[in-house]
């Protein structure tokens, strides 16, 4: 299946399709060095960001800025725009160099996330804002679906402390436990433990976003209640 039919949407200009495909490394190994996707994801990245600024608008008219505006990160992310390219096997339609290729390039969230939104811009160049939508909307589908505004409403790490502090003065304790991705695009993955118990695990591009996520987690397990 080619990538156009992973993506639901045929380019008019292949050059386009090409140019969103193309990663940097290129240029280390074919001289002169062809078009990458770097223009096309500058745009992309605007694309991203208004159609899902836009479709958070429109769904949920109960929130206000701050909490839209939380939601929308944790979608146009860059571990979500890597995950939503995994469902399309994107890295394996992508053009570049063999050493990136063969250091793991075709899987690194920083590649495939630029990839989307360099896709994006190319589709809104090809067809306009609409076909981008659509598009865009499909392939986020799963981050879209699967959004938990209580995590964008309330103070997790806050609220969990309190809880657990009613049953004893022992306190929840946040750890990192790795670390994923190059030094200028990390992602955390944190857990909190609580009388030896791992009560919940996070991740987040920073430690403080990651705390918060296993905090939020921790609140749904709920696993202080079993024995």
């Amino acid at each position: 299946m080619s990538i156009e039919e992973r993506l639901n949407y045929k380019f008019k200009s292949e050059t386009l399709l090409k140019e969103a495909l193309s990663h940097p490394s290129l240029s280390s190994e074919i001289r002169p060095a062809p078009p990458d996707n770097q223009r096309l994801e500058y745009l992309g990245d605007a694309v991203v960001e208004l159609v899902v600024s836009s479709h958070l608008y429109h769904r949920f008219p109960e929130f206000q800025e701050g909490v839209l505006t939380k939601l929308r990160a944790s979608v146009v992310s860059k571990p979500a725009l890597a995950a939503a390219a995994r469902t399309i096997d994107l890295g394996s339609a992508l053009f570049m160099s063999n050493g990136e290729s063969g250091s793991g390039g075709r899987d690194r969230d920083s590649n495939l996330a630029d990839a989307v939104e360099a896709i994006l811009g190319a589709i809104y160049l090809d067809s306009g804002l609409e076909a981008a939508r659509e598009v865009g909307l499909q392939l986020l589908s799963d981050q879209l679906e699967n959004l938990n505004p209580k995590r964008a409403q309330g103070n997790s790490k806050g609220e969990l402390q309190e809880i657990l502090q009613q049953l004893t003065p022992q306190a929840p304790a946040y750890k990192v436990i790795s670390e994923e991705g190059p030094p200028h695009d990390r992602t955390f993955i944190c857990e909190v433990t609580w009388k030896n118990k791992t009560l919940g695990k996070g991740r987040g591009p920073s430690k403080k976003s990651a705390e918060a996520d296993a905090a939020q987690d921790a609140l749904e397990g709920k696993l202080w209640n079993q024995r």
